[in-house]
């Protein structure tokens, strides 16, 4: 099985947010409508979180995709954007938008240090 070092960061976080709100995974995943035992991967790493699920995971939990992609609390307009997009109720949005966000992280890096 592959494992990728970003799925195992975003998975980590995931777990670490269901588990501040003291719920189990099945508990957790009922919630967000997926299944206890795909949560379970995704909180391993195993596989990859959906632009559908992680719009569920920010909805019910209120935490940024920022933070969960990422590990950032920012308040950043790039950042904003993103949160909107993947807030919003559009069953459109691709996982293209899902790639481009994981592949800006060094792009808004870069931006918040241009501007510290």
């Amino acid at each position: 099985m592959h494992f990728n070092q970003e799925n195992i960061d975003i998975g980590e976080r995931l777990r670490g947010i269901r588990e501040s709100m003291k719920m189990t995974r099945e508990e957790f995943s009922e919630k967000i409508d997926i299944t206890d035992s795909f949560l379970g991967q995704i909180e391993r790493g195993e596989r990859a979180l959906s632009v559908k699920t992680l719009r569920k995971v920010v909805r019910y939990t209120g935490i940024s995709a920022d933070y969960l992609l990422f590990g950032l609390n920012n308040n950043n307009s790039t950042i904003q954007k993103i949160n909107n997009i993947l807030s919003s109720n559009s069953e459109t949005t691709s996982d293209f938008i899902y790639h481009i966000i994981l592949y800006s992280n060094d792009f808004c890096k870069k931006i918040n240090n241009q501007k510290k």
